[in-house]
């Protein structure tokens, strides 16, 4: 099979359609979409595709009919009938700079007035666009088509300004209430970007707004899924692993039957023919990691949260909740939903190798303040429960929770979270890829941490001496018969019961012994 080439980075569509470049075609999205509604949202994360089916939405508006040939829209579209189309992207600019925000539009407004050779028009930027929609939908006689892209951006560019991030938010929601205003002038409206603010602080004036990002039936609109990477780009795949390409990249959900995977993982997997961590490392999610640290999240509970439909929207400058935030961003995603009464709840967890990786590490760091010697203990980690040395790795640990600076401690009074030990534990373990699972379910209650490694099983307890008895973890382990639930396995048990001390800030108890 003739192979195409990778649209690393690439977003116009226009580009890859006659540069050969391979493309996924989701154009019976765009369809779909124009043929059931006017006006639409869309939230997913970063990379997954947004910009260029916005791009693709402007070719199909615009009539570009050579470049939809072999693609499903291409029999069902009326060819003849074209729609001005005006873009406006946030995903360039300085916006923690305050009136940022009012510049930008400004200039992009410019410049879709001299493309339409449309007088400049005057007065607020609101106004301003108002006025095009008009012009454009008077000189070509049909209404117009209306794309905006990280339309959040400004606003979530300066979180940690607050001031600069209501100001922001509160000149875009004039700005986007320009669209419903308008409505006479509109054909079509698309609205896209990686957070989902809530409808009352951001598009108050645009309540006709219908919300895209967990209808089942768009749930692979962006994304690759195991049935595109069969087909498509069946001339890349000789040479890896199929079940490691799923078991590091596959995993994303809305709510629809498939899983899909980040479309610029896989471009890069091909590429470099190396399993990375290609999306995670391009974009450091500072501001996530510093949320969850100040919020005393533990790492554990990242791998069992709970969401609802309100609660995975409650994303505003005043209020992100937690689930909504690693929901929005990628790092965890829709395991399962479980209808409770007249509600819906979602189980959350990560969707893949590569999130649950990269993030614990920087988890890890952040957990740790960075400690001397915490790569090289991850290696040795990794060694020492190869040679199941329980001994050495007690001393290993002991010897990490020592290398944590004093000052670091103090500075953060972290030694008072209860569940900070056992996070820089699970984030150890989980950092170096192993087989981890939490708080694992069976009749006997929870346990704390299972770990899977070289055919052997190690089932963890944690305990803070402070508020429970010396032995506590191991009676716990023992007495509850965890171990039952992994023997149909017929693979070596183990039992680790783990102390911590918030005196000596350390380990003070590691019992092991075979079940």
């Amino acid at each position: 099979m003739n192979k195409s080439k990778l649209p690393i980075g690439i977003q116009n569509f226009r580009e890859i359609r006659e540069e050969g470049y391979y493309y996924v075609d989701k154009t019976a999205y765009a369809r779909r979409l124009v043929e059931g509604g006017k006006h639409y949202f869309l939230s997913r994360p970063r990379r997954f595709g947004k910009s260029l089916f916005l791009d693709t939405l402007k070719e199909l508006f615009e009539g570009r009919e050579a470049l939809f040939r072999g693609l499903d829209v291409h029999d069902h579209w009326d060819w003849s009938v074209r729609h001005p189309v005006v873009r406006l992207s946030f995903g360039a600019g300085h916006f923690r700079e305050p009136g940022h925000v009012e510049l930008s539009l400004t200039e992009q407004l410019g410049a879709a007035e001299r493309r339409a050779d449309v007088a400049a028009g005057r007065g607020t930027v609101p106004g301003r666009f108002a006025s095009l929609l008009e012009a454009l939908h008077e000189r070509g006689g049909r209404p117009v088509t209306v794309l905006v892209d990280e339309y959040d951006k400004p606003i979530v560019d300066a979180l940690d300004l607050p001031e600069v991030a209501r100001a922001n938010r509160d000149y875009l929601r004039g700005v986007y209430a320009v669209i419903k205003d308008a409505d006479a002038h509109v054909r079509f409206s698309f609205i896209t970007g990686v957070s989902k603010f809530s409808k009352v602080s951001l598009f108050s004036g645009l309540n006709n707004l219908r919300d895209i990002t967990l209808d089942p039936r768009y749930s692979t609109l962006c994304g690759y899924t195991d049935a595109d990477l069969d087909t498509v780009f069946a001339p890349e795949l000789p040479g890896l692993d199929r079940d490691r390409v799923r078991h590091w990249y596959n995993g994303y959900s809305w709510r629809g039957d498939e899983r899909v995977y980040n479309p610029f993982d896989i471009l890069l997997l091909f590429d470099t023919r190396e399993f990375a961590a290609h999306w995670f490392e391009t974009g450091t999610p500072t501001f996530l990691v510093d949320t969850l640290f100040r919020r005393r999240v533990s790492s554990l509970a990242l791998e069992a949260m709970v969401g609802s439909d309100e609660l995975l929207s409650a994303f505003d400058v005043d209020h992100i909740a937690t689930e909504a935030l690693l929901f929005q961003t990628g790092y965890l995603t829709i395991h399962r939903s479980e209808p409770r009464g007249g509600r819906m709840f979602y189980r959350l967890g990560y969707p893949n190798q590569e999130v649950r990786q990269s993030l614990n590490e920087s988890l890890l760091r952040r957990l740790t303040g960075d400690a001397p010697g915490r790569v090289e203990h991850s290696a040795r980690l990794y060694d020492l429960l190869l040679a199941n040395d329980f001994e050495k790795l007690e001393a290993l640990f002991r010897a990490f929770f020592a290398g944590i600076p004093y000052e670091w401690h103090t500075k953060n009074d972290i030694a008072a979270y209860e569940g900070y030990y056992a996070s820089v534990f699970y984030s150890y373990f989980a950092g170096l890829g192993l087989d981890v699972v939490v708080e694992d379910s069976s009749s006997h209650g929870r346990l704390d941490m299972a770990v899977r490694f070289n055919r052997q099983v190690y089932l963890f307890e944690f305990k803070v001496v402070e508020l429970a008895p010396e032995g506590a973890a191991m009676a716990q382990l023992q007495a509850k018969g965890y171990a039952d639930k992994y023997r149909d396995r017929d693979e070596p048990i183990h039992l680790i019961g783990v102390e911590f001390s918030r005196e000596t800030r350390n380990v003070v108890g590691f019992d092991a012994e075979r079940a």
